[in-house]
């Protein structure tokens, strides 16, 4: 049977200097996305800035490491949350994770 290794990041430097919550953590485990996260925030409205601070952070690493323009890999990101929210692939189900 195969080991199965979970690979971690590493806490961020400033979270790891200043302390901090962490909010979300995010998976892929056999090929779908596995999610914990705290609501963290009074007002949903900052989800929403979280998640395109997140999306830009992905389209800088898409640019980094791949053939992707960050403006490029940022109009991907957005596509594809607009596909899932069109027609979510798998509405899922969620409870608090702490």
């Amino acid at each position: 049977m195969k080991e199965r290794k979970f690979e971690a990041l590493n806490v961020p430097p400033d979270a790891l200097e200043k302390g901090g919550i962490e909010i979300l953590r995010a998976s892929v485990v056999d090929g779908a996305v596995s999610i914990a996260l705290r609501r963290a925030f009074d007002d949903p409205f900052t989800w929403g800035v979280l998640l395109v601070d997140l999306a830009r952070h992905a389209a800088r690493v898409y640019a980094m490491e791949t053939d992707f323009s960050e403006e490029e890999a940022l109009a991907e990101i957005v596509s594809g949350i607009q596909a899932e929210l069109d027609n979510p692939s798998d509405p899922g189900s969620s409870q608090a994770v702490n």
